[in-house]
């Protein structure tokens, strides 16, 4: 018997009204037909064509691209870069919303997610619905904050910097990224060739003046002479181990926060945007309100941002324990928090390490987890710690969400909940929850 074959229907086109956002860049519209499109470029209300980019007879729903604006929202802009729109640069999702509705579509993406998979309200989670900028963001019309710190350049078939494309391995190769750091841009990666370079990241520290770029050679390759616009430190890749290795320079780049400074060494994790640290720094501390002698958990915790905060605050009659699953990022951890007796940092998996510790109870906890969330299990054990306070740090609101709702389940419940906009022109969002034990009817 032969199976039929599938048709595809890339390139079809569809003019449709575009409705609510989705989580991941795009709204959500509907073909005469019912079927369902999610179409990048476009923006709640407006009425566009739209081109089918991924998707076939059978799918479930269709990716599209906006190609043609038929109707415009009144929040719409001309994308400042010239790299933006389908087809192009896959690095910026709204470059053709205003920052204030981008914040808006935001906001509706987290209430959606909290609704849909936690069934809270914000009312319910204690949030005003608002996505605050960082300090420094609010510009005038027509300029993009240079917010990205880090920015990770593809390499083409002949040696160009670029992005890639919106789910696909093509690169855009451009001359200049908009978003990136003045330090980033200072390099002149994109005015480089980099034969037999798979990708070359580049790292401009916002709390000194440490530069690192950290290339990643294509099977085989020689590395090439880097000779940059500014002084800079060199890593490499290993393409058998997939370590980050020293070439010359710095292994490390030097960050700050809370009045000190973290060392981040090979590439390791650090807020990509300059005021990010410390401003989720500064909101996790609000919410829990450490006092001196407490007992404190810092999960995923890095290189000890949160650590070293929380261990400031407990004091000397106090204990933090921090546990992270990257060899370098514990070494670079108890390196920051040498200064701290009572602070210990255990290296594993969140779910092997914490069990084994047998701690029974903690009044504080941080979790910080990977986009994935922290997960039911996990959440179940945090949750028979009896902290009077967990702080729960966010980069996606349906792993947040979905968290939120396993610690209700254990008789855990959203005090507030805030959310900052520290990914301009992307749909990335950053949330720091705050939660407590339900109380008891006496």
């Amino acid at each position: 018997m032969q199976n039929t074959p599938v048709s595809s229907l890339v390139g079809e086109e569809y003019e449709v009204e575009v409705g609510p956002v989705a989580h991941g860049g795009h709204c959500i519209a509907r073909t005469e037909a019912g079927r369902v499109l999610f179409v990048r470029h476009a923006l709640p209300g407006e009425r566009v064509v739209a081109r089918v980019t991924e998707g076939e007879e059978t799918s479930r729903f269709l990716r599209a691209d906006a190609v043609t604006i038929l109707d415009p929202s009144k929040d719409r802009v001309e994308a400042p870069c010239p790299f933006a729109g389908p087809g192009r640069c896959g690095g910026c999702d709204w470059q053709h919303a205003k920052p204030g509705a981008q914040r808006r579509l935001k906001g509706e993406v987290i209430a959606e997610q909290l609704l849909r998979l936690a069934g809270l309200t914000p009312e319910e989670a204690g949030w005003d619905g608002t996505v605050m900028p960082a300090e420094g963001d609010k510009l005038p019309q027509g300029e993009v904050p240079q917010w990205r710190t880090r920015v990770q350049y593809a390499i083409d078939a002949d040696g160009n910097a670029g992005l890639r494309k919106h789910r696909s391995h093509d690169v855009e190769v451009i001359d200049h990224c908009m978003i990136a750091a003045p330090g980033v841009s200072e390099l002149g990666v994109e005015k480089q060739d980099w034969p037999n370079m798979a990708s070359v990241e580049a790292i401009a520290a916002s709390g000194s003046h440490d530069r690192q770029v950290i290339l990643t050679p294509k099977p085989g390759g020689r590395l090439p002479l880097v000779e940059l616009d500014k002084p800079v430190s060199v890593l490499r890749v290993d393409e058998k181990d997939g370590g980050v290795h020293r070439v010359h320079g710095r292994a490390f780049v030097r960050e700050r926060a809370d009045e000190r400074t973290y060392r981040v060494g090979n590439g390791g994790f650090w807020q990509v945007h300059p005021k990010a640290a410390q401003t989720l720094m500064l909101a996790v501390m609000q919410g829990l309100t450490p006092r001196k002698g407490e007992t404190a958990l810092d999960l995923y915790c890095g290189v000890g941002l949160f650590a070293g905060a929380l261990a400031d605050r407990v004091g000397d009659q106090g204990a933090v324990l921090g546990i992270e699953s990257g060899k370098r990022a514990v070494e670079d951890a108890r390196h920051n928090l040498a200064g701290f007796p009572r602070v210990r940092i255990e290296q594993g998996k969140v779910e092997s390490v914490l069990p084994r510790t047998g701690i029974t109870e903690v009044d504080l906890i941080v979790l910080d987890p990977p986009r994935a969330g922290a997960g039911k299990q996990t959440v179940h054990h945090l949750a028979a710690l009896g902290a009077r306070r967990i702080a729960y740090v966010a980069c996606d609101p349906a792993a947040l969400a979905r968290d939120l709702a396993y610690f209700a389940e254990r008789g855990y419940k959203v005090r507030t909940l805030r959310a900052f906009d520290l990914f301009p022109m992307t749909h990335h969002v950053e949330c720091v929850a705050i939660l407590e034990p339900v109380k008891k009817d006496a």
